[in-house]
């Protein structure tokens, strides 16, 4: 675990990202510090940087187990401690220069209140096996709403529970589940390697940082067949795209069987946004839900993931819900505002005519 070395600017630097509740810290040569706060970039009170010292302060935080990464990708992710948080940090090249974006991962763990997850992510907790995906863009909390449905199950369920991250996030003590955590390039060499041996350990709860490719994808299907709970992310929006881009990384005379394993494995899809607040303290989460049942299974079997909206508009006592109707919740309820709203819904128009509104805004 790397330590911050105290004679660092970037200790400063980040307890200005501590005391304002921002999100990340980004650091070049050429530009002066800045820090994202509800959404923005705002730069600091601080000089620009040189290329001389954006490599020092990029290089004595590196661990000695990622230079290698660094020297052959040109590119590096890992995570340190500072102060009272913990922080993803990502040093890469960018025209023949260092440069740093560290994410802040807050030590307060969040509850599902905290996050405003809808009730039906508990439920997601106690299942015993099956395919669970939180899906989004970079940036829209899906790790932090990973860790909180893993502490659900952390603190409710008697079993083993193994993560898989890269690097790992949020620290899990085991509470009345066993948690075993594992590292991507420190303790095993990658995701797919690591979810073949991990079968090997008992596992009954298995969380993947991220499903990226589909060695990945293949293995995290058929450990959820196998009578596991997986639990994953993908940078998808909305549960078709989702089901769309897991069958598309396969070759097409595999993915009509892909099919078939989804429609019986995949549990849930959790789609976020982060989406700044209307009184301008901090972002708020907005939701699409879709679980299992017997017409989302038939519709993934048979390709026809263009019918799971309509499925997911006339089932809400399952707990599903379409991100456009949290949108519209959100904006009733004075959280955040309709130009926010419309630039973020899947369909802007029939949401402009639901707000009483004229605007038409882009699509997610």
């Amino acid at each position: 675990m790397t330590q911050v070395p105290s004679t660092s600017p970037l200790f400063a630097w980040l307890d200005v990202v501590a005391q304002r509740g921002a999100s990340d810290l980004h650091l070049a040569s050429g530009r002066v510090p800045r820090i994202r706060v509800s959404g923005e970039l705002v730069e600091l009170d601080a000089a620009s940087l040189d290329a001389a010292a954006s490599e020092q302060i990029c290089l004595e935080i590196v661990p000695a187990d990622r230079k290698a990464d660094l020297d052959d990708t040109g590119t590096c992710d890992f995570a340190f401690e500072h102060g009272d948080d913990r922080y993803r940090a990502s040093v890469f090249l960018q025209r023949g220069t260092y440069a740093l974006v560290c994410r802040r991962i807050p030590a307060h763990r969040m509850s599902f209140d905290d996050i405003g997850a809808p009730p039906v992510l508990r439920h997601m907790a106690g299942l015993p096996r099956g395919l669970v995906l939180v899906t989004g863009p970079t940036g829209s909390g899906k790790t932090t709403t990973l860790a909180t449905l893993l502490h659900e199950v952390n603190v409710n369920r008697s079993c083993h529970i193994v993560t898989l991250e890269d690097p790992i996030e949020f620290y899990h003590k085991s509470e009345k589940s066993v948690v075993t955590q594992r590292e991507v390039g420190s303790d095993v060499s990658s995701f797919a390697e690591a979810l073949r041996r991990v079968l090997r350990q008992d596992p009954d709860v298995i969380l993947l940082g991220e499903m990226r490719d589909l060695e990945t994808t293949a293995a995290a299907i058929s450990a959820a067949e196998t009578g596991h709970l997986v639990l994953g992310t993908m940078h998808t929006t909305g549960a078709a795209r989702t089901v769309d881009r897991i069958v598309d990384q396969f070759p097409q005379e595999q993915q009509e069987q892909v099919r078939t394993q989804l429609a019986m494995s995949l549990q849930a899809v959790v789609s976020q946004v982060l989406l700044p607040r209307a009184d301008g303290k901090g972002r708020v989460a907005a939701f699409e839900v879709m679980t299992r049942n017997s017409a989302i299974e038939n519709h993934i079997r048979k390709g026809e993931t263009f019918k799971i909206q309509s499925v997911m508009q006339t089932q809400r006592r399952l707990g599903m819900q379409l991100l456009d109707d949290h949108l519209l919740q959100l904006v009733q309820d004075g959280v955040i505002t309709e130009e926010v709203a419309m630039r973020n819904a899947q369909e802007p128009r029939d949401l402009a005519q639901r707000l009483g509104g004229s605007s038409t805004g882009g699509a997610l």
